[in-house]
């Protein structure tokens, strides 16, 4: 079987704001264009069979500026649809619904979106692991996807056979590298949320809290989950 990797998009101005960001198309700042670029090293050593992309301009651009080959865009890798909360901070969010949780209760429509919950994500992760079966069950294939914190989180968890809502245990930062390999016939986390060339504590997922204190980089086969 096949390797999936997974490659988050640079830093955009709502990232660093915690800003939910899904269909609102912001581009890379130019640190996010410099971490894109700094991807282009470890990618480059990779024999890639196929490479998909959301087509958010911070997708597609990460994609170019890491010099991944002949990217195909993939409408089904957008972000989570963020619906009445695109542009909003969680902690906007909980101060009208102090109990809501993404990964349980989704968003409510607005802003023309119909917004979604954590199981129309997961068909939508679906529908991109089965557009992607004959080269993942193929031995020694690579393929590449480029897109969103936290639709790859969820495309991670189908992958490894669990429900769309454990993505919430995958943290994800900016501009990092994921692959998900096979063991035994089955998939595995092989390496998880890698960044190269500094720290990516400034390009936290659009909800996740700062922490107080830093958490190690994990190392090229560590697994988080």
């Amino acid at each position: 079987m096949g390797d999936l990797l997974l490659v988050r998009h640079g830093e955009t101005e709502w990232t660093v704001n915690r800003r939910h960001t899904s269909i609102t198309d912001v581009p890379l700042t130019a640190r996010g264009e410099q971490q894109a670029m700094r991807l282009a090293m470890p990618l480059r050593t990779l024999d890639i069979a196929r490479v998909l992309t959301s087509p958010r301009t911070r997708a597609t651009h990460t994609a170019q500026l890491a010099g991944l080959p002949n990217p195909q865009i993939c409408d089904d890798l957008c972000e989570w649809d963020y619906g009445a909360y695109e542009g909003l901070r969680t902690a906007d969010i909980l101060r009208r619904r102090p109990e809501w949780s993404l990964w349980r209760d989704g968003v409510p429509p607005g802003n023309d979106q119909p917004g979604e919950g954590p199981e129309d994500v997961g068909a939508r992760a679906d529908r991109v692991l089965a557009s992607l079966h004959s080269d993942l069950d193929a031995a020694g294939r690579l393929v590449v996807v480029v897109g969103h914190g936290h639709f790859l989180r969820v495309l991670a968890a189908r992958r490894l056979g669990l429900p769309p809502a454990a993505g919430s245990l995958f943290r994800l930062d900016t501009a990092t590298v994921s692959r998900l390999s096979v063991e035994h016939g089955r998939p595995v986390v092989a390496q998880w949320n890698q960044s190269y060339g500094e720290s990516t504590e400034a390009g936290r997922g659009e909800t996740d809290r700062r922490p107080d204190t830093k958490v190690p980089r994990p190392r090229v086969g560590t697994d988080r989950g």
